[in-house]
């Protein structure tokens, strides 16, 4: 069995992330992981300090991960325009959480927590998307058209995961309807606002 020394904090993590998927959040306990990398449990907490402390690491290794797929999406060949680019994180976003609903449904907690993952990770894997979002509606709504994007995708596929699809049709080619239809939205003439309408 291996010692706690050799027993990396990555393996650990890893470990967590893996009985998370597979089983869910009920069987994710120390007794758990620990059997998964082969020490005791006890063992455990002189590198993680409680389940809560596991959880967070994995919301943020889940993050990571997220970022590297958005982040190989932003470096494509061949990308012509910024509602292609836009289209494409879509796809990766999407395909990450179709890959790891668990951990998916981990970085879109509904309210900060001690598992929350850290806004500094949030914000790196929020980069290319804003990046697209600045150059389809410009530096000022970059924000904004990032959120907006942000929220109808992860309505979209929290209810895809849900299971909450019953009346028939194509999930792919409705999703592809709806970001189509967002980046072409994004790109269009700005709406006066509603200070500018008054004036």
């Amino acid at each position: 069995m291996p010692t706690p020394d050799r027993t990396s904090l990555d393996d650990i993590v890893a470990a967590g992330r893996e009985i998370l998927e597979a089983e869910g959040p009920a069987k994710l306990t120390m007794q758990a992981v620990a059997l998964r990398v082969g020490v005791r449990a006890p063992s455990l907490y002189k590198r993680v300090k409680s389940r809560d402390d596991l959880i967070g690491l994995i919301a943020e290794s889940a993050v990571s991960d997220l970022a590297l797929r958005l982040q190989r999406a932003s470096t494509l060949e061949g990308r012509p325009d910024a509602r292609q680019y836009l289209v494409a994180l879509a796809h990766e976003f999407r395909a990450f959480a179709r890959a790891n609903p668990a951990g998916f449904h981990l970085i879109f907690a509904s309210a900060p927590s001690p598992t929350s993952p850290d806004v500094i990770l949030l914000a790196r894997a929020a980069q290319p998307l804003m990046e697209a979002t600045a150059q389809l509606a410009g530096p000022e709504n970059a924000l904004d058209a990032a959120r907006t994007v942000t929220a109808w995708a992860n309505g979209f596929i929290s209810m895809e995961l849900a299971g909450a699809f019953q009346l028939g049709g194509d999930v792919d080619r409705a999703f592809d309807f709806g970001i189509s239809r967002l980046a072409d939205s994004l790109a269009a003439e700005p709406i006066a606002s509603s200070a500018a309408r008054t004036s």
